[in-house]
């Protein structure tokens, strides 16, 4: 099982971190071993003095698949969740000022919060999620605002990798990222439904 993620799919989370909106998409992966265990607390690696959350709705690759065209893309995934990207924001400016692949910083051990609950994907491009730090709304999306849906994602990475049955990708953050401390408190959101919570140790 690999993990793709989708950069700068909104446009506004682009903006706030200075960066340009690609004319495709940009991804990258995240190994399986990112994958933070279900009720494990996130621990701040040692190697960083800041990690961002990066909340987005994560989508599960349910058919074996090669080149796909946009317009079959939608049988090739059967469900849909909500995740975490965590970041290492400092390590990753130093490998954005380098011109280094970003996986120092996006690939780390516990780095891939994956909620247990996984909903139908119907009405996939029209979902409300947000995500909360201590009780406080922090960030706020809606598929609708991607600059590249699912089924572009799907076709564009599959030109590229063969995508397989139990892959996910992560489809992209809204604005709104930022730090977390010890202590803290990640709640996440599709609509009002309560997908996973997290605590930062």
């Amino acid at each position: 099982m690999k993990m793709i993620c989708i950069g700068r799919n909104y446009r506004a989370h682009a903006a706030e971190l200075g960066n340009d909106v690609p004319a495709e998409p940009l991804f990258f992966l995240k190994p399986d071993s990112a994958l933070l265990l279900h009720r494990h607390p996130f621990y701040i690696p040692d190697f960083t003095q800041s990690v961002h959350y990066e909340v987005e709705v994560v989508v599960r690759i349910s058919r074996l698949g090669k080149a796909i065209a946009p317009e079959h893309a939608h049988r090739y995934y059967d469900a849909v969740t909500l995740g975490i990207d965590f970041t290492a924001r400092d390590v990753q400016d130093r490998c954005k000022a380098t011109g280094s692949p970003w996986e120092p910083a996006k690939a780390f051990d516990g780095s891939a919060v994956v909620s247990r609950e996984w909903l139908a994907p119907e009405g996939l491009q029209d979902l409300h999620f947000h995500l909360l730090q201590n009780g406080k709304v922090v960030q706020q999306g809606h598929t609708a605002d991607q600059i590249f849906p699912i089924d572009t994602v799907i076709s564009f990475v599959s030109r590229y990798m063969t995508l397989k049955v139990g892959d996910l990708i992560f489809t992209g953050t809204p604005a709104g990222v930022g730090p977390v401390q010890v202590g803290d408190v990640l709640e996440g959101f599709i609509g009002e439904r309560r997908m996973f919570e997290v605590h930062v140790a």
